[in-house]
């Protein structure tokens, strides 16, 4: 009996922490500074080779693998695997493959049967330039703690930089920022490469992401019976998902956006230049947004301050549409970002506050609404009082537990308006 308190006495803890981890990641979530941490930009941090499954082709298989000799010693102390991968993945933009860097955590100690079970995490927008990436930094830019509560319960654990992220010293916006078929793929891809990496790891795995990465985990669960069908993805929750960017383009043509939105909307921009070259920006730009272009585009926390003065600086009109040709082919690039309106695979539970400025609610409920239609099974939590960064997570950790343990689910799209 003492044995069984301390070990919920444990895992309650544990919620605690991953809760409050959930809240300093989700902080970057608006786009209006990417972590306190220093990124690097050569590769003096990235360790020695690791051995791995070089053997094989195609999405999941392993580029590179190499340890982390600056990782945040917390996680070292439990894991007895700590790399950084790259590995290779799939576009949701052209399809093309393309390789992506990350992060893959093994605990230490014995594996159960069948191997480490996986939480695929979904990282908060960090940027979208190749420096930008977890990867490169001590404490993954604050997913170290979260990386650290998972080992310690007994969790494999992946965190994807995504596509275009990880890139020491690259200045390209290589990252097609917040695209959600690209995230969900290297989601699936992390592992694969996980599995290729350490044969303690288990096919079955779980996805948990915050913002961007919510959005992320979401697109990996409609995709896996399709993109992931070798793996066995049990559920995913998601924290403050950015579902539906469509709303985004209505709301900067008639100047709602708020400021956590501005930012936002800049690196969506940077980036669809750089898929789009024809793209005419001023279309979509004017302002300070076009005369603290260069500054806003940057995510080292070197610029952190300068550029929180120039968002600060944006006015509503700077980034409103020039027509409505303009505004219905912002929406329509939006529309492809957004997460597929496809049948999900597996349970999902969904985490967001009624004060989202960044995500707005309405817009979530209404990702749900449609996901229900269409027979998908999901626990919605909408939280009254909280915003985009404060949600309340620590119901998320038990959720995961229990779809690896076949528990049952609790769907709520009886009570969602369809």
């Amino acid at each position: 009996m003492i044995a069984a308190r301390r070990s919920r006495t444990v895992r309650v803890r544990l919620a605690v922490v991953l809760a409050c981890a959930v809240v300093v990641v989700a902080g970057c979530g608006g786009s209006t500074d990417s972590g306190s941490a220093s990124l690097a930009t050569d590769d003096e941090s990235i360790g020695a080779p690791l051995q791995f499954d070089s053997s094989g082709t195609g999405p999941g298989s392993l580029v590179s693998a190499t340890d982390m000799p600056l990782l945040d010693r917390r996680v070292t102390s439990l894991a007895s695997l700590s790399a950084r991968v790259q590995y290779r993945s799939t576009s949701g933009i052209d399809d093309s493959e393309s390789t992506v860097s990350g992060s893959v955590f093994v605990p230490s100690g014995a594996a159960p049967e069948g191997g480490w079970p996986v939480v695929a995490f979904g990282h908060g927008t960090t940027g979208v330039l190749g420096e930008c990436g977890p990867s490169l930094d001590p404490t993954l830019l604050g997913v170290s703690v979260v990386v650290t509560a998972l080992l310690r319960i007994g969790y494999a654990v992946t965190v994807p930089d995504y596509q275009g992220l990880g890139i020491p010293g690259g200045t390209d916006p290589t990252h097609p920022y917040l695209d959600a078929t690209t995230e969900g793929m290297n989601l699936i891809d992390s592992v694969r490469a996980a599995r290729r990496l350490s044969s303690m790891v288990s096919n079955r795995w779980v996805g948990f992401g915050i913002s961007q990465g919510g959005q992320a985990v979401w697109a990996a669960n409609v995709l896996a019976r399709s993109y992931g069908s070798d793996l066995s993805l049990k559920g995913t929750a998601s924290v403050s998902p950015i579902a539906d960017l469509r709303p985004l383009a209505d709301s900067a043509a008639d100047e709602s956006l708020s400021e956590d939105q501005y930012g936002s909307i800049q690196w969506l921009l940077l980036a669809l230049k750089h898929e789009n070259p024809g793209l005419d920006l001023d279309d979509f730009r004017r302002g300070v947004v076009t005369s603290k272009w260069d500054i806003l585009s940057q995510c080292s926390p070197q610029y952190a301050q300068e550029r929180t003065i120039a968002v600060k600086a944006i006015t509503p009109d700077d980034l409103r549409p020039a027509s409505d040709s303009a505004t219905a082919t912002l929406r329509e690039y939006f529309a492809k970002r957004s997460v597929p309106e496809v049948r999900a695979s597996a349970p999902m539970l969904v985490q967001y506050g009624d004060k989202d400025v960044l995500a707005r609610p309405e817009w979530t409920t209404g990702a749900i609404a449609r996901a229900c239609r269409i027979g998908d099974n999901i626990e919605a939590d909408l939280q009254s009082g909280k915003g985009h960064a404060d949600v309340d997570s620590s119901t998320a950790l038990s959720w995961l537990r229990s779809r690896f343990e076949d528990g049952p689910t609790r769907s709520t799209c009886g009570s969602v308006a369809r």
